[in-house]
């Protein structure tokens, strides 16, 4: 089922592709408050990109490529990227650094709250279930955004995007594919692992994580932020992973729900180097005019992280959900 609207925006997107294939009508996007975390237009970003992944349940697959769509898109697009670039500044190469150390010198300057030791110390069992929630919007297409880089690179760079994303679809095995590991999870606390179950529940500070791996993966002039934001992902995965396994545990869960957090303590320890010094490195020692646009792929990812994780910590602090819509609470109530 499509999700509601969240604005003329994402009403526009849903009318349209619930019905047949035929152009949409150009639509003014009014001035967007905070296009970072803007509820209409990251639904409906996100609905316009999901048709170049799964799909959406009852809609005709040639809107995937239809131009008046795509044209609508773009527009949503500008206003992301450039609210992103107000944000961040344009990219710039690092300081007399290597790629791996000016990388790691983003891993460090965290200076955001930690949802990651909150869940391992302190957050209940429905807190967890709705940080699952929030992350299913990306971990149930987990490295599907990131593999979009696979045709953009060649050499080095792109035998090291292939081993990490080798690893990240179960290296072979269906029943490793990240993804499934984290299906499994959900179905082991009581969730719908449902792809896009959820949707009507995530606001839109989550969707933005997502859209902007999509954004990034995308288009073939931003391969090297896409390379720079799985870099920085895969360097700062392992102890979060690590203290949500924890979490779970504290809470009595253990088994089919922390087995997705464990693979990934090991997992993106492997990765972190390869990640670091072999595509990100490797890439912008084969083409250095990338070097400022792979920090500032990272610099983008850790900017979004943090807003995420403001918005979870103020909500929890306060006793709130989290959530757009609290589960249990139906969308259309």
């Amino acid at each position: 089922m499509l999700p509601g609207q969240r604005g003329e925006v994402s009403a526009l997107v849903l009318d349209a592709i619930a019905g047949p294939v035929v152009p949409v009508a150009p639509i003014h996007v009014d001035e967007i408050v905070d296009p970072l975390c803007d509820e209409d237009l990251h639904l409906a970003l996100y609905l316009c990109y999901e048709l170049h992944y799964r799909g959406l349940p009852g809609v005709d697959d040639r809107w995937e490529w239809e131009p008046s769509l795509l044209a609508l898109r773009a527009t949503l697009e500008a206003n992301f990227e450039q609210a992103l670039r107000d944000a961040l500044g344009a990219p710039r190469l690092p300081d007399r650094a290597e790629i791996d150390q000016a990388l790691r010198v983003i891993a460090e300057d965290d200076q955001g709250p930690s949802p990651s030791r909150y869940i391992e110390r302190d957050a209940t069992i429905d807190q967890v279930l709705e940080f699952l929630v929030h992350r299913s919007a990306y971990q149930l297409k987990e490295a599907d955004p990131h593999s979009w880089a696979i045709p953009r690179l060649h050499g080095p760079p792109k035998a090291a995007l292939v081993e990490i994303q080798a690893d990240e679809y179960g290296g072979g095995r269906p029943e490793r594919i990240h993804a499934h590991l984290f299906a499994q999870t959900m179905d082991a606390v009581g969730l719908d692992s449902s792809y896009g179950a959820y949707l009507d529940h995530i606001p839109g500070v989550t969707l933005a994580t997502v859209n902007l791996m999509s954004l990034f993966g995308l288009h073939r002039r931003l391969r090297g932020a896409i390379v720079g934001h799985l870099a920085l992902f895969e360097m700062t995965s392992s102890i979060p992973n690590s203290r949500y396994a924890n979490g779970l545990r504290r809470l009595g869960l253990d088994g089919d729900a922390t087995e997705f957090f464990d693979e990934h303590v090991e997992a993106d320890a492997v990765h972190e180097n390869i990640a670091a010094c072999d595509l990100a490195g490797g890439l912008a020692r084969q083409d250095p005019t990338l070097a400022g646009d792979i920090i500032w792929g990272a610099r983008a990812l850790a900017l979004l992280d943090v807003r995420w994780a403001v918005h979870v910590d103020d909500r929890w602090r306060a006793g709130n959900s989290s959530l757009r819509i609290p589960l249990g609470q139906r969308a259309d109530a």
